[in-house]
């Protein structure tokens, strides 16, 4: 009679409780997040379109190898290059070396000084300069992260040879953040 009981199989949804399906559910949470966003981040490339305006991931568009001095517009992947002449908003660290006034002209946007400088200056294709418009009046973040929204242009430009900067913006917004 014990051989025939054991037998017996106890269906699914008595075998199932709660506990179970929490763990369950929270292991599927820690395991699948990270897991979207890699993927997300590998197929977007940190562009997310919203109306006419391009959420851009900063460090996603500075990370890409880039020889500062035989590099050529060509060598920056095709998704930003497509990003010139567009409406695109920014995230990310401003710096600015060249006034020490109340009041922005200009200044660099990077993604963070102290994660993607720990092993030196940000390299030319991580910073964007931000130029902004003579009638519009900035106050002086330097130091601060920001949101940035504007025209993005690919511009690069040399200095005795080397590559100086890759990527302007025409500044429309600055919000502290």
């Amino acid at each position: 009679m014990d051989a025939v009981a054991s037998d017996v199989k106890i269906p699914l949804r008595e075998r199932m409780n709660l506990r179970i399906i929490i763990f369950a559910a929270v292991v599927l949470f820690l395991i699948g997040t990270p897991v979207y966003i890699f993927i997300k981040a590998n197929v977007t490339g940190g562009i997310e379109s919203v109306g006419d305006l391009k959420k851009v991931d900063l460090k996603a568009m500075g990370n890409f190898p880039f020889d500062e001095f035989n590099g050529t517009v060509n060598d920056i992947p095709q998704r930003y290059r497509a990003l010139d002449g567009q409406k695109i908003q920014l995230e990310g660290q401003v710096y600015d070396d060249s006034e020490a006034g109340d009041r922005m002209t200009r200044f660099q946007l990077v993604y963070s000084i102290a994660k993607c400088c720990f092993g030196g200056p940000p390299k030319v294709q991580e910073r964007v300069w931000v130029v902004v418009p003579r009638d519009m009046k900035v106050p002086n973040i330097s130091g601060n992260f920001a949101r940035a929204t504007g025209t993005l242009h690919i511009d690069l430009n040399r200095q005795e040879g080397k590559a100086t900067q890759v990527y302007t913006m025409s500044l429309d917004q600055l919000e502290p953040m």
